[in-house]
């Protein structure tokens, strides 16, 4: 899994494709820096007007540990160990900013929680060196959570699971059936007891992005980030009003699956498709579209 973090201006305008160019069958992109995002320096950026600085490429940890989705639904020592070498990779090649989330590899048996592995890995590599990691972690409006108290008492679980007494960026992993406004009032205490240096939401329409904009303002917190779906084949967040709506408030959009779950590395290609459940989306009459002249 991947992450890009739109920048400001002097940031790189598209999507990394990894090596392939852009087909007949998909438009070019247009810019997706959101302009409200001040950038730090080239490789870093801020998390809106938060103050917070992680690097524009960021590492997604949604497959370490879980058997669901990825890893054809088991979970043992050599992924273990790819994940640890995927981690030391990206920190080696000056990519510090990892995003995980409570419900990876949560609850199912044989997964491992995400956020336990990669509170592992950075407890593992600290030993060896000073490096410093910047963490995005996730909290589920699950139906049964109520009020602002359950975002903070699974933050602290979350904090507990990756060993440290706070994260760079914590998100509403997506929009509850009820309850919002008390998840944005738990954001905002959170903020303010210091266990998260700035605060986002992800999968947020418009409107509801402008919503929780307005909310935190009021407790004169910032909304740092919106975290979407967005890649060279997934371009809604242009045009549904989310990313110039980033724009205008200062929200900087996080691009989820930017390689589109690897469907844009190369890796895979008609011939061989993706396993599990990826393979149900990124079929062979899929990619034969994306390889088209």
């Amino acid at each position: 899994m991947a992450l890009q973090v739109a920048g400001g201006p002097g940031c790189c305008g598209c999507l990394p494709l990894l090596g392939q160019r852009p087909t007949a069958a998909f438009r070019p992109p247009r810019a997706v820096a959101s302009e409200g995002a001040a950038v730090e320096d080239g490789s870093k950026v801020m998390l809106g007007g938060s103050g917070v600085a992680v690097t524009k490429l960021g590492i997604g940890a949604w497959s370490w540990g879980d058997t669901t989705y990825w890893n054809d639904f088991q979970w043992d020592d050599r992924k273990l160990k790819d994940a640890k070498g995927a981690f030391d990779a990206s920190v080696d090649s000056g990519i510090t900013f990892f995003d995980t989330a409570e419900v990876y590899g949560a609850g199912v048996s044989g997964a491992i929680n995400s956020e336990s592995l990669l509170g592992r890995f950075i407890k593992e590599r600290k030993e060896k060196e000073g490096v410093e990691v910047a963490i995005a972690t996730k909290f589920a409006a699950l139906p049964w959570r109520f009020g602002r108290g359950s975002v903070i008492s699974a933050l602290k679980g979350s904090l507990s699971r990756l060993g440290v007494s706070s994260v760079e960026s914590y998100q509403l992993h997506w929009p509850g059936i009820w309850g919002n406004e008390g998840y944005l009032d738990g954001l905002a205490d959170a903020y303010e007891q210091g266990l998260v240096k700035s605060v986002g939401v992800s999968n947020y329409s418009e409107k509801r992005l402008r919503d929780a904009h307005e909310r935190l303002k009021k407790r004169g917190v910032p909304l740092a980030s919106n975290q979407v779906n967005y890649s060279l084949i997934y371009r809604n967040p242009e045009e549904n009003g989310v990313k110039a709506a980033c724009d205008e408030l200062g929200i900087t959009l996080i691009a989820y699956s930017p390689i589109a779950q690897g469907a844009l590395t190369g890796k895979y290609t008609p011939a061989n498709p993706p396993t599990g459940p990826r393979g149900r989306i990124y079929t062979s009459d899929f990619l034969s579209k994306v390889a088209a002249p």
